[in-house]
């Protein structure tokens, strides 16, 4: 038993991917559950969903993740295995809690969320440290992380304040939301996207060159400024301004990159085709705007946040899930029949999200699609699990 967990925790992306895997499942059953009357919580969808998938779910699957690669970005040595294991071990003790707390009381909730975000603090002075301790010359990527992490500090934070009630409180939570799904787990995935994606990529096909514009993370960074301010104090045709800067920032950067599904094998086209839902996302953005000039009384209802979460958010995650699962176990990174299917059927999950939030506008059964999609969306990580989570269980 020792034997099997010192193994376990000797790399952090074991044990963060992990413990994440079990609460994104654990938090979307309590969705459907929710949906379906058979459960009652004591917390409204914004904290239990949005809240819980932005601000302790996602950040846990990218902690993991940035655990290993962080130092190597900034040629530093590891971290060390009793300093991860303390932050995994009170992420989880946290994440427990918070979980408990949507079944019973608002006041355990409250104290879960600074108790996380106590742990956040934690983790963001762990990458400070070894950014400022690298001697590197170039070290705009990992800046760039920081940077995106901070903003998720403070409005994770301000979300915590907004439990203190005035005038103000919805606007904040809002805001807090927005904040924290562009500012901070859009552009830290982006951040780290930006970086591995094209590296992946000359590795895989002999004479590539990397060709990013220069200035990518800054104009990216300032249009989802925008977005976040437009989205929070303004009313949905402003939208339309930014969305199409962004739609171009992005399509036009692709098609730079030479990002094509036909060069490379399933373990990296995935990675491409969660790239290809934010210019996608943000098209469908502009045209939601358009049609609300037309006719207001057209739903989108949050198509477009789901597009980013699923398509972009959880395909990329699949994508270095398995790559990193794999590669940091002693095999060969590469997806099998099995994982390709999964990654083809997890597209007609983001699809069947896209079509729930648009039924409302044909009087179909809105409910009933919202609940087949989370279902689905339970089936495939509960069949990647099956596979992946089994080969971090088992350590290296």
């Amino acid at each position: 038993m020792k034997n099997w967990y010192n193994k376990f925790i000797s790399q952090p992306h074991q044990v963060f991917f992990t413990n994440a895997t079990l609460f994104l499942l654990l938090f979307i059953l309590a969705l459907f559950l929710n949906y379906s009357n058979v459960i009652t919580l004591k917390v409204p969808l914004q904290v239990f969903h949005a809240y819980a998938l932005i601000y302790i779910v996602f950040i846990q699957f990218f902690l993991g993740f940035l655990f290993v690669v962080f130092p190597k970005f900034l040629l530093q040595a590891d971290i060390s295995s009793n300093v991860y294991m303390k932050q995994a071990i009170l992420y989880f003790i946290g994440t427990t809690l918070f979980f408990i707390s949507i079944f019973t009381s608002e006041i355990l909730n409250i104290f879960a969320a600074f108790f996380l975000f106590c742990i956040q603090l934690v983790s963001f002075k762990l990458l400070y440290n070894i950014h400022i301790k690298s001697t590197m010359k170039d070290k705009k990527d990992t800046k760039w992380i920081l940077i995106s992490f901070a903003f998720g500090l403070f409005f994770n934070l301000i979300f915590i304040c907004s439990f203190i009630q005035s005038d103000i409180s919805q606007e904040l939570r809002q805001l807090s939301i927005n904040s924290g799904f562009y500012l901070f787990i859009f552009m830290l995935i982006f951040s780290v996207a930006q970086r591995m994606v094209p590296f992946f990529t000359s590795a895989k096909i002999p004479g590539y060159k990397i060709n990013k514009s220069k200035y990518l993370l800054e104009s990216v960074f300032i249009l989802l400024v925008l977005k976040v301010l437009i989205l929070t104090f303004l009313t949905t045709p402003y939208n339309l301004i930014v969305d199409v800067a962004l739609f171009i920032v992005f399509t036009r950067e692709f098609i730079k990159w030479k990002i094509s599904i036909r060069k490379v094998s399933a373990i990296m086209w995935v990675l491409y085709l969660s790239l290809y839902w934010i210019p996608i996302g943000f098209f469908l953005s502009s045209i939601e705007s358009i049609l609300y000039l037309y006719d207001s009384s057209i739903v989108f209802e949050k198509s477009i946040i789901h597009v980013f979460a699923l398509g972009y958010f959880c395909t990329i995650l699949l994508g270095f899930g398995t790559r990193v699962t794999l590669g940091h176990s002693g095999a060969i990174p590469t997806a099998n029949n099995f994982t390709i299917i999964l990654y083809l059927a997890f597209q007609l999950v983001v699809l069947l999200r896209l079509f729930a939030s648009y039924s409302i506008n044909f009087a179909f059964d809105y409910l009933f699609f919202i609940n087949l999609s989370a279902i689905s969306f339970l089936l495939l990580f509960i069949l990647w699990s099956s596979k992946y989570i089994v080969i971090l269980l088992k350590g290296k």
